[in-house]
């Protein structure tokens, strides 16, 4: 179990991650009202209802609930990859819609499930860590891209090497790496981790949960952690929402909510922690 490796003392939990400069915003992401439906000639699904919350900068809020939930789709909105049916989102306090979608994207990328096939197999890891700054006009160079591209293997653990070597070469920790690198290559305000890790064996799961804490201290990144695994989004998160029918139904500190659930559906989840 991942609990086994994150508390038995086998990986070292690194410090809290700093909560920002003075003088820039204290909350980072702001939602207000979300909501997306669905609709096809037969019904209309409506997948997340009404969502508010707020992310402070250098914070990490934990999106827990089960498969169907509307965890994901949350996500996607705060990233624009779905337009939203209703409500707003808020970067630094200014309306998403508002913002240049190449600057939007520069400052919040996301990580998904699956390092199968979040990686374009036609593509080197020098490749994909490269295009992003290519387009959003980072490094002088081509010359001087591949060096903060072998900078970020670094940063997640892996080779320079690895710049000259394709997806398939990798294991899936590995692929999850490159993954990661490819997200911070734009410098990104905050990081959507979708289910990120849950693909993974529980031991390269610990490696990167605590390469993440690591990154977000070094990088001062917020990140909005989805995870159906609560022993992972405990570990994580500062703040945790819980998300059913596509409703958040109960949001507090991390501590608080596993010592005191208030709502029955959050009990149940807890419930069903193996023990």
């Amino acid at each position: 179990m991942i609990e086994d490796f994150l508390e038995e003392g086998r990986l070292p939990r690194p410090e809290a991650a700093p909560r920002g400069r003075p003088g820039e915003p204290s909350t980072i992401l702001e939602a207000r009202g979300l909501a997306k439906t669905f609709r096809s000639s037969r019904r209309e699904v409506s997948a997340v209802k009404g969502a508010s919350f707020k992310l402070a900068r250098g914070e990490t809020l934990g999106l827990v609930g089960e498969s169907g939930s509307g965890k994901t789709t949350l996500g996607l909105l705060v990233a624009r990859l779905h337009e939203a049916s209703a409500g707003s989102v808020l970067l630094k306090g200014e309306d998403a819609r508002s913002i240049p979608r190449k600057a939007f994207k520069r400052a919040i990328q996301i990580v998904f499930q699956n390092p199968y096939a979040s990686l374009n197999p036609r593509f080197s890891v020098g490749e994909t860590l490269t295009e992003p700054m290519r387009i959003h006009d980072m490094g002088a160079d081509e010359r001087e891209r591949r060096s903060l591209a072998a900078a970020l293997l670094g940063k997640v653990g892996l080779p320079a090497a690895a710049l000259f070597k394709y997806p398939h070469e990798f294991s899936g920790g590995q692929r999850q790496r490159i993954a990661i690198a490819r997200a911070l290559a734009l410098k990104p305000e905050l990081l959507i981790c979708d289910e990120a890790v849950s693909a993974l064996d529980v031991s390269i799961q610990a490696q990167l949960l605590n390469l993440l804490r690591d990154l977000q201290d070094e990088y001062a990144m917020s990140y909005l952690f989805i995870s159906h695994d609560l022993a992972v989004v405990k570990y994580m998160a500062d703040e945790v929402m819980v998300m059913k029918d596509g409703e958040i139904v109960e949001m507090a500190g991390s501590e608080e909510i596993y010592a005191n659930p208030q709502h029955p559906y959050t009990r149940t989840l807890l419930a069903s922690i193996p023990r």
